[in-house]
């Protein structure tokens, strides 16, 4: 597990704008099961790519028209049985970290992995949810 004063940071880079920090299996499956409408959970990770790329991009993709009605993340290596939950529901697809999600009324409907994020632009990452949320959202 990693120290608090390693993850707090990265996670604030997300609360600061608006996700909920979810650090529970209940509260993973609050989220995603009780939650009318769309979801974007995003598993936030200590990698380079998690700081250069998907923060970035997540961050920025809320500018777009369209924006899902609740933000979420869980950190990968820290909240370890809310990503044990969260990992429930994005299968069939293995773990990944980072990874971004988009749930429907409770169903996966859109999913950025780890391979997705890597050597691809902060902006690619936007543009690609900005089309999800367009579509889903």
């Amino acid at each position: 597990m990693y120290p608090a004063q390693i993850v707090l940071p990265m996670k604030a880079e997300l609360t600061e704008v608006g996700f909920e920090d979810i650090t529970t299996p209940e509260g993973v499956i609050d989220a995603i099961e009780n939650t009318e409408g769309t979801v974007l959970f995003v598993v936030n990770s200590v990698c380079g790519c998690a700081a250069g790329m998907a923060r970035p991009g997540v961050k920025a993709s809320l500018n777009a028209d369209k924006t899902p009605d609740r933000l979420c993340t869980v950190f990968a290596g820290f909240d370890t049985d809310a990503v044990k939950k969260v990992r429930e529901y994005l299968l069939p697809y293995p773990p990944s970290s980072p990874s971004i999600a988009l749930f429907k009324n409770g169903e996966l409907v859109h999913m950025i992995e780890r391979h997705n994020i890597e050597g691809h632009s902060a902006m690619a990452i936007a543009q690609n949810l900005a089309a999800a949320y367009d579509e889903h959202c």
